[in-house]
């Protein structure tokens, strides 16, 4: 139950509950009333009845009459007053009145005559006497309702106490829930809060459906989406202190190399000859490092959210026959078997100068680790087109049936699937001694054609099995 919605009920209860406590107790006395009234009622009529001969005698009425009777027939429950016809009283058993020199207003004296009027805690009759005609007096009987004020009494204190009693006991089961549902839930995650905050370790709070609940849900939410952001920015940091350290390392080596032939051709005692070959090295570690960073300014300008690739709508047809053209020749002049087919008819949208560096990236990778004469296949082709030198481990992962399809399949030892799944982590090398030329890259090759092919809302993923390996890139359809 939401907090919002129980503590509403308990604040009606709370309000409600007084009412019926006082609607009981009026029901309560209402049945004793009515249980009581006619039999009171008679009761006290004969009662009257009985004090009739006594204070119908006019002789009670005049100057120094003897009340001793009537002072006979009274008591603390039966009352009686006398009252001349101008409403001095002549007699009153009452003990707060006094019999001398005290009057009463004639009009509330002669209201009600006949009347036997029932009040909360007395019955009140009076009737005047006559004598020749002539009012000489009224008498005013009072009951005093003793048994009917102390019932009512009594239940007023039992529902009063009842009351009091449950009201108490509600007041302790608010206190007690709002401590388990509100004030020891709260605290805990306070406690969190403070040590997530603070940087200590925390507890797995359990969720309940209120408010609270949701609070606590949504905090446990916001701490593992920081801490996951703050894994993300630790790997981040750690993966450019070790960028930097390895492109230093990757730099100085051909650096050293420059610097050494350039001091060597400053000498002036080398050949032609020598000349010539130290200026070819020098060109090509130049090169190297040309390759090294441009591979990191566009790895770095890949990682930016903001920068969103330009993609245009191209043939598939000719576009990939263009992408894929001239690398079975190159493949072939490194020494190995190479096959490329294209089965592709429809239309896409792309970034041909950013998927050409794709595909260069995947068969150069491919170049480096295959076995001296082995087979590079290269394939672009639509479902179920699938060409003929496809490895059923291959084919197994083929699971879009739109789309387009680029595979880079490679002869040579087999990977694990840790190292599949690592071959596109920034820096990664499966391992060094196995390239064909010996040489160490960027490692950044397959991490850039990675973001570049999902910047294409494609996929791409390394399966290797039977001593081979394929990289298989899934590019979604354009146009028709």
């Amino acid at each position: 139950m939401k907090i919002k919605t129980w503590l509403l009920l308990t604040y009606l209860l709370v309000m409600i509950l007084p009412l019926v406590g006082v609607y009981g107790l009026y029901v309560s006395i209402n049945a004793y009333y009515q249980d009581k009234n006619v039999e009171e009622y008679f009761d006290n009529w004969n009662t009257i009845n009985s004090l009739k001969p006594v204070l119908a005698n006019p002789m009670m009425y005049e100057k120094n009459a003897n009340f001793s009777e009537m002072e006979a027939l009274t008591s603390n429950e039966l009352m009686v007053t006398l009252y001349a016809p101008n409403g001095r009283i002549y007699y009153s058993s009452n003990p707060l009145t006094t019999a001398s020199s005290i009057f009463k207003d004639r009009e509330r004296v002669y209201k009600h005559l006949y009347e036997l009027q029932q009040n909360y805690q007395t019955f009140v009759y009076k009737e005047p006497v006559y004598e020749k005609g002539q009012i000489v007096g009224i008498y005013e009987v009072t009951s005093i309702r003793t048994e009917w004020t102390k019932q009512v009494n009594t239940k007023t204190l039992i529902v009063g106490i009842g009351l009091l009693v449950l009201l108490s006991l509600l007041y302790a089961v608010v206190v007690y829930f709002l401590n388990v549902r509100l004030h020891r839930p709260m605290k805990a995650l306070m406690h969190q809060m403070n040590a997530f905050a603070k940087g200590e370790p925390t507890e797995c709070l359990s969720v309940k459906k209120d408010e609270l609940g949701e609070v606590t849900a949504s905090f446990q939410a916001m701490q593992q989406e920081i801490e996951e952001t703050r894994k993300k920015l630790n790997e981040q940091q750690r993966q450019k202190e070790f960028m930097i350290a390895s492109l230093s390392h990757d730099l100085k080596t051909p650096l050293t190399s420059i610097q050494a032939y350039t001091e060597s051709l400053q000498s002036g005692s080398l050949s032609v000859q020598e000349q010539q070959d130290y200026l070819a090295v020098i060109s090509s570690k130049s090169d190297y490092m040309k390759h090294l960073l441009d591979d990191l300014m566009m790895y770095t300008l890949l990682q930016s959210p903001h920068y969103a690739l330009e993609l245009v709508t191209v043939e598939g047809a000719e576009f990939f026959e263009m992408l894929l053209a001239d690398y079975e020749q190159i493949s072939q002049e490194k020494g190995f078997l190479a096959r490329t087919d294209l089965y592709v008819d429809g239309r896409y949208k792309v970034n041909p100068k950013q998927l050409m560096r794709v595909v260069d990236n995947v068969v150069s990778n491919a170049w480096t680790y295959t076995n001296d004469g082995g087979f590079i296949g290269i394939a672009a082709f639509e479902l179920p087109h699938i060409p003929p030198w496809c490895e059923q481990y291959v084919k197994a992962q083929l699971i879009c049936e739109d789309g387009v399809h680029i595979i880079v399949q490679n002869s040579g030892d087999a990977l694990t699937v840790e190292q599949c799944e690592r071959m596109f982590d920034p820096l990664y090398q499966v391992d060094q001694a196995r390239s064909q030329m010996g040489q160490r890259g960027a490692g950044l090759g397959l991490s850039i054609a990675k973001q570049i092919i999902e910047k294409h809302h494609g996929t791409i993923q390394a399966v290797s099995q039977q001593n081979s390996t394929a990289i298989i890139c899934w590019l979604p359809g354009g146009e028709s």
